[in-house]
């Protein structure tokens, strides 16, 4: 089963090492992984998405809870929670292709960040399935360029990761 780890963890150098040195080291694999600081300098926040068994979701988090970096984390795949992924994707916009690049880009409500005579680069924030719907939507544009984010989580509600 798919998992989002949001965690809280000490904004250091080798921090993110020692997470991704637990799961490489016990076989486990990080489907995504984004990180930046808090409102809090001295803090970081880190969502990762990763797969497995309950009881492989139970190790991966008792391990994570006793790295010296982690001040808290939470599983938001067991509340109910928020999502959401960024994409960037540059696509050739020539011809009768450009006109249909930018009507997919109006209809999954997607910005053009810059329009170039043969280009488009266009950002979308949504969820995954959102995500490979748009990309599969613009197949026919000739893709140039896909970036995506990795997922980002957030607890819906009052249930808020703090120190």
């Amino acid at each position: 089963m798919r998992h989002i780890i949001s965690i809280l963890l000490e904004n250091e150098a080798g921090a993110l090492s020692r997470v991704a040195g637990l799961f490489s080291a016990r076989g486990y694999n990080i489907e995504s992984l984004t990180v930046a600081p808090t409102e809090d300098p001295t803090l970081s926040r880190m969502t990762l998405v990763t797969h497995g068994s309950d009881e492989v979701i139970d190790q991966i988090i008792k391990q994570l809870n006793k790295l010296v970096d982690v001040v808290k984390l939470m599983d938001l795949t067991e509340g109910a929670h928020i999502e959401r992924e960024m994409l960037l994707i540059k696509v050739k916009a020539v011809g009768p292709k450009r006109d249909e690049a930018a009507r997919v880009a109006e209809t999954f409500r997607a910005r053009v960040l810059e329009a170039t005579d043969t280009t488009y680069t266009i950002e979308l924030t949504e969820v995954a399935e959102k995500l490979d719907a748009f990309i599969q939507a613009l197949n026919g544009a000739n893709i140039l360029e896909v970036v995506r984010s990795g997922a980002m989580g957030i607890a819906r509600g009052e249930k808020a990761l703090r120190a």
